[in-house]
This record gives C-alpha cells, sequence and structure tokens, in this order.
C-alpha cells in the first residue's frame, strides 16, 4: 500500500498548498492512503471548520486528523459526530464527540486504520494514551483487522514521540508525529517494521515563526507582553508529509521518505515512486 500523510496545514496558503500540489501527488504517486492533519486549517490558524473538511476530503485525502486545537472552532463539537472520516484524539476523556480511530476503505480497496492521539508532556490534560492505542491494536491488529495502521502522534516533546514509536513498533505501518511543525530529518523505518518520523512538520509558510506573522510571536519573546492575536503568516506554503509503502503480506513499512514541496524549504519527493 502506497500511503502519504501531511503535516498540520495553517491557514489560506496551507490550503492552497493542499489545492495546488495534492491532487497531482495523489495520482502521480497513484496513492493508496491520504492522511492529512487539518487542526490548524482554519483562517485564523486553529481549528477546522466543515467545508473546509470537505474541501480537504474533495483534493484526495481519506482521512483527516486533529489535536489540540480539535474545538477552536466551537461548531466542530457538533459536526465531527457525522464527519466518519474526521478524527480527534483517542484519549480525550469518555463522552467526547467524535471518534478517536477509524477503519477507512482505502482508494485500493483496502482497510487503513487511522489513530490520532494526544501527548501529554508540556500539554493539555488529557488521558493514556498508549493504553487507547494499544487497545485499538488489539482491536483491529494489523493484517488481520486492517491491511495498514496510521498512527497521527500529536505531540509536543520529542522523546514522547520517540517512545510512541517504539512502543508501537512491529504493530503499526506508520508512526508520524504532529504539532511541532518542524519538519524532522529522522525519517526511517523500525527494527519491527514501522514507519516513523518525529515530526512531519507543517503545511504553511515558513517565513514565520512556526506558521504565524512574525510580529506578534517576536513581540511575546522579546517584551513578554501579548499586544494582538496571531494571525497565520500569508506567503508561499511548503507541502510537508512522508511517503511510505507498505507489505501488502504483512502491513508494515518497506520504504519511506519525506515530501516536501512548494515555498522556501528544499523539495522532497518519494524517488521510489517516481
Amino acid at each position: 500500500m502506497r500511503i502519504l500523510f501531511v503535516g498540520d496545514v495553517v491557514g489560506k496558503v496551507g490550503r492552497e498548498a493542499i489545492r495546488t500540489h495534492l491532487p497531482g501527488c495523489i495520482s502521480q504517486w497513484q496513492v493508496d492512503l491520504c492522511v492529512i492533519n487539518g487542526e490548524n486549517a482554519a483562517d485564523q490558524g486553529f481549528g477546522i471548520t466543515q467545508p473546509i473538511y470537505e474541501e480537504f476530503l474533495a483534493a484526495g485525502a481519506d482521512a483527516v486528523t486533529l489535536g489540540n486545537h480539535s474545538w477552536n472552532r466551537k461548531e466542530t463539537l457538533q459536526f465531527i459526530e457525522d464527519a466518519p472520516r474526521l478524527i480527534r484524539p483517542i484519549n480525550y476523556l469518555s463522552g467526547t464527540p467524535g471518534r478517536g480511530a477509524a477503519l477507512i476503505e482505502t482508494k485500493n480497496g483496502a482497510r487503513a486504520l487511522v489513530i490520532n492521539a494526544l501527548g501529554r508532556l508540556f500539554m493539555e490534560p488529557v488521558e493514556d494514551p498508549f493504553g487507547r492505542i494499544g487497545a485499538e491494536f488489539d482491536a483491529k491488529p494489523l493484517d488481520r483487522g486492517a491491511n495498514a495502521i496510521v498512527v497521527d502522534f500529536h505531540c509536543e516533546a520529542t522523546g514522547e514521540k520517540h517512545a510512541a514509536g517504539h512502543f508501537c513498533d512491529g504493530q503499526a505501518s506508520l508512526v508520524v508525529g504532529t504539532h511541532t511543525h518542524t519538519p524532522s530529518a529522522d525519517h526511517r523505518i523500525l527494527s519491527g517494521g514501522t514507519a516513523f518520523m518525529t515530526d512531519v512538520g507543517m503545511t504553511g509558510d515558513f517565513d514565520s515563526v512556526v506558521g504565524m506573522a512574525k510580529a506578534e510571536p517576536l513581540r511575546r519573546f522579546t517584551t513578554g507582553i501579548a499586544t494582538g492575536r496571531f494571525e497565520p503568516a500569508s506567503g508561499e506554503a511548503t507541502m510537508c508529509g512522508v511517503a511510505v509503502e507498505t507489505d501488502d503480506r504483512t502491513g508494515l513499512a518497506v520504504k519511506i521518505s519525506p515530501v516536501r514541496l512548494g515555498g522556501c524549504l528544499e523539495r522532497a519527493v518519494p524517488e521510489f515512486w517516481i
């Protein structure tokens, strides 16, 4: 199976990068499963709306994951129940609307389990992500319950992301870190066959402070005073992602590559698909 995961889409320019690059990538690379993290996709850079969710599906996404900004747009609490491919963190408190995992039919007719989890270090209080992920593995094990499993681990701390990768090794096709908006250079296949990348990076303008226009973050860092709202940067965005190919027999990874298209970052594409 060919899997493309696209990192945190930030604001209007991030969505424009999706419209510009994603449909062609899916077609050219014959992607079977595309997952987008959309928790920063609203115009203000925080949260997601129903039209944006539907826009991502129309562009070729098979699932959209969230994170700590899941509920910044309160309307998401209402429409998420009717959005089966919108996946919020699995370790929110019991009774939270929506779903933390979904079994998705892929473009090639296979079944992919997509899980979204929120880390706990330096983040908001949530329940244990490892136990919740493990329960999903038990219920829908790789190759028996699902042909592929993708885990979006939305987390601040590098060490916690590494722990998640090793916890899932051999049980998931891909574990990818999101949230910190900076692509890491450590994409690799772990010893048990799980593809891993500490952070996939953002789909946003990198002439910024993690996707936000520079003036207000710089003012806060240098003076300690907030004088306005954060606003997404408005320059050309880079679409950051990770491409993974799995063994159809086991569901484990055999190839991995970073993806970076457009904007100011160095271009990267999966040469094994070209």
